[in-house]
């Protein structure tokens, strides 16, 4: 249950959770498709626990994202150690990643069943 939210300098919004603060930090990353070169500018969320890159199916669909099929699901825990409720990663997409001056090619992991 959200309770409440607040944005501090455009970048961190603490809200509280069944009354325990949150902490988000989002920051604005360029990210480049590798078969048209083309960019898109989007909000990106920093979380310290995770262990790799995951973007949904939907977004990867809606930006024309090339999905590239893995030979094995790989099933997603959350932290609390129950299986995700969007299924197992099927795919993975290959982009470049652009923060301030630093570029990087990344495959993220795509979450979300496909319908």
């Amino acid at each position: 249950m959200q309770v409440g939210t607040k944005e501090l300098e455009g970048r961190m919004e603490v809200r509280k959770v069944e009354g325990k603060p949150l902490r988000e930090v989002t920051v604005k990353i360029g990210l480049e498709r590798i078969d048209t070169q083309e960019e898109i500018t989007e909000e990106a969320l920093l979380d310290s626990r995770a262990t790799g890159l995951v973007m949904s199916l939907e977004f990867a669909q809606k930006q024309g994202f090339k999905l590239k099929k893995l030979e094995r699901p790989m099933h997603v825990r959350n932290v609390n150690g129950s299986l995700n409720k969007k299924g197992p990663i099927e795919h993975t997409v290959e982009v470049n990643i652009y923060y301030q001056r630093h570029r990087e090619r990344m495959e993220i992991d795509v979450i979300g069943e496909q319908r």
